[in-house]
Formats: C-alpha cells, structure tokens, sequence
C-alpha cells in the first residue's frame, strides 16, 4: 500500500485495505520496530501522524543481511 502512495495515514491505510484498525495498527508498530517505516506528524492535524517506507532502512537491511 505504502509503495503506491507516498505517504499516508492510519484511517487511510484502514479505508483504502479494508482492514481493522488494530491489524494496521500491529503492522504500522511492527515495520516502525524493524525500521522500514518513518512517522512524522501531520501538519494539517496533529492528531494523525503519517507514515511512509523507509527506502534506506530496507536497503541497509538487505545490504547488511
């Protein structure tokens, strides 16, 4: 999902899948564990925080694996 789109949100990610909250939410803490995910926070709300790939974390993880 996050490949196609630049950046998104948590309910975004939610509506555009289909998923539970709580699923997107495990998998959003789990790739942001193995460092393949960046969170900043919103500007426009500062409630949200948005979520994109981390090119050079999994870059360096293939690299150094």
């Amino acid at each position: 999902m996050l490949e196609s789109e630049s950046v998104l949100t948590q309910k975004e990610i939610v509506t555009k899948t289909y998923l539970p909250a709580r699923t997107v939410r495990y998998a959003l803490n789990r790739l942001k564990e193995e460092n393949l995910l960046l969170e900043r926070f919103s500007f426009r709300d500062a409630r949200q925080s948005l979520y994109s790939l981390n090119l050079e974390g999994s870059i360096s993880e293939v690299v150094t694996s």
